[in-house]
């Protein structure tokens, strides 16, 4: 990007990895979405429960910007445990919500913005917060997340086959546990010193450590990485 304006869309930015990618961009104008004020930028509201809230979130951002979006990061999720001795109604609700917000809310905002940086006739980035449990998988009570990020991987990578010689750019990062009050929750009830034993690093990553990458997928890293898929999980998984 050569601007000296790069306009940004993030989500989920009111907290952990979000605030730490909103707080990195200096010289940018962005958009943040999230459920509180934080940051430099007025939060946007939006339902990513609700197709057509993210349909018009998109719209929003567009006016708030100038009629111009340069990046799209998703970090929007939910990781709410979905035990299978739920009952059938129950257990497929909390499946649906939760590809709904991790990967169709996703999927619904790539789709506009490859649309939009083709209307445009500009290049653009798409960048994807995923995680290790793309690969690695999760907990007995998270297959849901697993697959919803799964999904994500997949199509990045899609994308950006699709779309390189259009210099329409994609990236995905697979954070590991990142110290944010989601996994601080999810490593006290699962025995935070036992599951830390099996990340040789010693310590999860900290969310400026994901930020920093997120900015560099979204600024500076080289066309010729479209498509890369980046590990950040202190070795507790290698690819």
């Amino acid at each position: 990007m050569t601007d000296a304006k790069t306009h940004i869309l993030v989500t989920g930015a009111s907290r952990g990895i979000g605030k730490a990618i909103l707080d990195s961009f200096d010289g940018s104008d962005v958009v943040a979405v999230g459920h509180s004020a934080s940051g430099k930028a007025g939060l946007l509201q939006s339902d990513f429960a609700d197709p057509e809230d993210v349909s018009q979130l998109w719209q929003d951002a567009l006016d708030r910007l100038d009629g111009r979006i340069d990046v799209l990061i998703n970090n929007a999720g939910v990781f709410d445990p979905n035990p299978i001795a739920s009952s059938d109604t129950d257990w497929l609700e909390s499946w649906n919500r939760t590809m709904q917000i991790n990967l169709t809310a996703s999927a619904q905002l790539c789709r506009l913005a490859v649309q939009h940086f083709q209307d445009q006739q500009a290049t653009g980035r798409i960048v994807n917060i995923a995680s290790r449990a793309a690969y690695r998988g999760d907990s007995p009570d998270h297959w849901h997340y697993a697959a919803s990020k799964g999904g994500m991987v997949a199509m990045t990578k899609t994308i950006a086959r699709a779309y390189a010689s259009e210099e329409i750019l994609a990236f995905a990062i697979c954070p590991g546990f990142t110290m944010t009050g989601m996994a601080e929750d999810y490593l006290e009830s699962r025995g935070g010193d036992k599951l830390l034993k099996d990340i040789p690093l010693g310590r999860v990553a900290q969310p400026e450590e994901i930020a920093s990458m997120a900015k560099y997928c979204a600024l500076e890293a080289p066309a010729s990485m479209t498509g890369a898929v980046l590990d950040a999980n202190g070795a507790s998984f290698v690819r």
